[in-house]
């Protein structure tokens, strides 16, 4: 089976290129850390080459934070409600017909604004192959986390928030710091911290988790399931209570990996809200193969 396609999901931190036949089939696949800020001053056309020159030079279509306005260029968004024949439309070309990257979606209304780049092309993705409702909930657990509304297959709304990157910014330093290195688990410490943060007050519940940790109420081993489970569970009950008020019976699908995944469905069903895994990697396929085509 011949290669036709470089599928690239190139964000901050990391980069995975698939190499796809005519038919969407996977023929190869790698991951590494040549995310946009770790490039270690390599440019983006020798990046690009580099790849090339490993699968053959073959069309390569982009999508991520390779389009922002820190990447190679900045391929700008498409408003919300969005469907992937809009962002197909809107594609940045880099070189006609040989590189181009995907534009990200926006969304401006009630005094909120939000963007989303590389996420747009797995959450429409999941609902064109089927592996979610077209009318759906749904979650993209990650840095900065992203929950989405789907109608008719289109992305109608979403909210971003910045679960993930507190987390890893509280492990860095401060007073938290201690305590956060150990492994995060979905068991008893990370379903008491989603309970807490019930009621809302995180910032005093926070620093509660320190409190905890000093006067021996707490084990050192349990600190970072605990904590992180107050951040996801204020994230999860702040959707619930807002944006996924009356979500669907089906309850909400989350877009992730398994082990991120696990978390965020123990936190939803701790909430008492149904949830459910979706492979993310399929999802994005999905969608970039539905772009591609539409261009073709």
């Amino acid at each position: 089976m011949q290669a036709t396609l470089l599928a690239v999901d190139w964000g901050s931190t990391n980069r995975r290129v698939f190499v796809l036949a005519a038919d969407g089939t996977i023929l190869d696949t790698a991951q590494d850390d040549r995310g946009i800020l770790n490039m270690g001053g390599s440019s983006f056309p020798a990046e690009a080459a580099a790849m090339r020159a490993r699968w053959g030079d073959l069309p390569m279509l982009c999508a991520g934070m390779v389009g922002s306005n820190r990447g190679w260029v900045d391929a700008g968004y498409v408003p919300a409600p969005a469907s992937l024949a809009a962002i197909a439309h809107a594609v940045h070309w880099v070189e006609r017909g040989r590189t181009a990257i995907v534009p990200g979606v926006s969304r401006v209304s009630d005094g909120r604004a939000d963007i989303m780049r590389g996420e747009e092309v797995q959450l429409l993705g999941a609902a064109a192959a089927g592996l979610v409702n077209p009318d759906s909930w749904l979650c993209q657990p990650g840095t900065h986390a992203k929950w989405a509304r789907l109608a008719g297959g289109e992305l109608v709304d979403f909210t971003t928030a910045m679960t993930g990157e507190i987390f890893a910014q509280l492990g860095n330093g401060g007073l938290l710091a201690d305590g956060l290195d150990g492994a995060v688990e979905p068991g008893a410490s990370f379903r008491n911290g989603v309970a807490a943060a019930r009621g809302g007050d995180l910032l005093a519940k926070l620093f509660g988790a320190r409190a905890s940790l000093v006067l021996g109420k707490r084990d050192r081993a349990d600190q970072a399931s605990y904590v992180s489970g107050l951040l996801i569970g204020s994230d999860c009950s702040a959707r619930l209570d807002s944006d996924f008020a009356g979500a669907p019976a089906d309850g909400v699908d989350v877009l992730a990996s398994p082990a991120l995944g696990a978390l965020y469905l123990a936190a939803l069903n701790e909430l008492g809200c149904k949830a459910r895994l979706v492979d993310s990697h399929a999802a994005f396929l999905a969608g970039i193969t539905q772009i591609w085509s539409l261009l073709a």
